[in-house]
């Protein structure tokens, strides 16, 4: 797999070949890079390697290729019966209650006393949200660095990841759009951008900051992707992980809801099982 720490690389690289030139203005687009390498290296390793690939370089993922999973469809459909066998669950970011209509998800927004934000169809229904966002994993594959989502659609590598149940939590459709692929992180101390619940969405820095008392079951879900699937992960993010991780330990819900996916799914997140032992 390719590793994003060359991103940095490259425009190291790029800025030695321009002060090789014998022009004076090549020199301070150098400098320029060199700058850019350093004060933004956190970002520059989100990004995907775009330098060319040899051959090698092209092949796919170097996990097992045994790994067995469901389609998202058929995870989102198991995740469905899950959480209407306990309703007594509620919705992941905001703590709203929730009910089905067949497979719909219907938000009680008056529970949790949250306020759309912009979309009222999404914030009334519940989707189900890729915790480590499907960007972060696909992005790593060929399939998605040549054509995106779409394109992996085919790709066993892929498909296993997306429907992976471990990653996958009811949340406030608009919470999900908002979301989007942004990092999880912790810069806000107030929560109104909608209502009552406690999750904030920085579209300016592409962030968000989620309320404390999921923290723990984020970071386990990262650390967990991480190794089954020889994920890369920013070194900032890895490190706010495992804080999280150590500060939040699971409570029974999350416990029983690891056991019942292994039971569906063949294998559990270690880093949840370790924890409730």
């Amino acid at each position: 797999m390719a590793r994003k720490k060359k991103q940095k690389t490259i425009l190291d690289n790029l800025a030695k070949e321009l002060f090789k030139k014998n022009n004076p203005v090549f020199w301070v687009i150098g400098v320029i890079l060199l700058v850019l390498s350093f004060y933004f290296n956190d970002f520059l390793l989100q990004l995907p390697d775009l330098s060319p690939r040899t051959e090698q370089q092209q092949s796919e993922p170097d996990f097992p290729i045994d790994l067995e999973g469901l389609s998202f469809n058929q995870a989102k459909s198991r995740l469905v019966q899950l959480y209407k066998d306990h309703p007594e669950q509620k919705e992941f970011y905001c703590g709203c209650d929730f009910s089905w209509e067949g497979k719909k998800g219907i938000v009680d927004l008056k529970s949790c006393g949250y306020k759309i934000r912009k979309n009222e169809e999404r914030a009334r229904r519940i989707e189900w949200e890729h915790v480590m966002p499907a960007y972060a994993f696909g992005n790593q594959l060929r399939c998605w660095q040549e054509g995106g989502r779409k394109a992996c659609q085919n790709n066993a590598y892929f498909n296993v990841m997306e429907g992976d149940m471990h990653n996958l939590q009811p949340a406030v459709g608009e919470i999900n759009g908002d979301r989007s692929n942004f990092r999880f992180s912790d810069f806000e101390k107030t929560f109104t951008q909608y209502g009552k619940c406690e999750f904030y969405t920085d579209f300016k820095n592409r962030q968000v900051q989620p309320r404390n008392e999921v923290k723990g079951m984020i970071a386990r879900t990262y650390l967990y992707m991480e190794k089954r699937y020889q994920l890369d992960v920013a070194d900032q993010e890895k490190k706010l992980m495992t804080v999280w991780n150590a500060e939040h330990p699971p409570k029974a819900w999350e416990c029983k809801r690891n056991n019942i996916i292994q039971s569906i799914q063949g294998n559990d997140n270690e880093f949840i099982t370790e924890k409730c032992r």
